[in-house]
């Protein structure tokens, strides 16, 4: 499995950092009570940690919001991943449970406040997934929408040979989602400016861990090219 920053994305934004994984041997189940304990600890972690009117001017959570005024999208519209957790709670609203593998993720992009995209590597159509501008016109399909997001051109995507698998770092696809008969996930932890090697790696270990312990399989670092 390739994962590719294409040369025009590379270039708008040389600090742009981006690192991969790939998870073997998964199982992975409906729920663990174990990790619903550690779900309800992060839960409180982060109503003493952040507070709802002033949660986007955390750095990290600047730096994406940043990142999609600079592609021309509205973050309060459209919000990167692991802020519209982070703000869910705060709200009020409860975490959605899916199953060990999603909810281990979501515990990760909230503790470490990485946005981190997971796809089924058997659901990818191709051998690369690519990080690139869209295509005006391209519809994208995220988990749990009821119809299409129709692209401008101006948003940065991931994609594999059939289409679009996400918007980046805001959502994953439906075609390409973690279920519990998957096998094999390519996870993606995704950097804007302001958020670089250090806080990614620190968003991979914190995900191999929890994945590991409630998922089971082992873990590679893919090249991102």
């Amino acid at each position: 499995m390739r994962v590719i920053i294409d040369r025009k994305v590379a270039m708008d934004f040389p600090e742009l950092k981006v690192l991969a994984v790939l998870m073997e041997d998964l199982r992975v189940t409906a729920g663990n009570p174990e990790l619903e304990t550690l779900m309800e600890e992060t839960i409180k972690e982060v109503k003493s940690k952040y507070r709802a009117e002033s949660l986007k001017d955390v750095p990290s959570i600047r730096a994406y919001r940043d990142f999609f005024w600079r592609i021309g999208l509205d973050p309060t519209k459209n919000r990167p991943a692991a802020e519209a957790l982070i703000r869910r709670i705060l709200l009020g609203n409860p975490l959605p449970k899916i199953n060990a593998f999603v909810d281990s993720l979501n515990i990760a992009s909230i503790k470490s406040e990485v946005a981190i995209g997971s796809f089924d590597v058997d659901k990818i159509v191709g051998s690369r997934a690519l990080i690139r501008y869209a295509r005006c016109g391209e519809e994208f399909y995220g988990i749990g929408m009821s119809k299409p997001m129709v692209m401008r051109g101006c948003e940065v995507v991931i994609s594999d040979d059939a289409g679009l698998i996400a918007m980046y770092p805001y959502r994953d696809s439906e075609r390409t989602k973690i279920c519990e008969n998957t096998k094999k996930a390519l996870l993606i932890f995704c950097g804007v400016p302001g958020v670089g090697v250090n806080m990614l790696s620190k968003a991979m270990n914190i995900t191999v861990d929890l994945l590991t312990k409630f998922c089971g399989g082992k873990a590679s670092l893919l090249e991102v090219e």
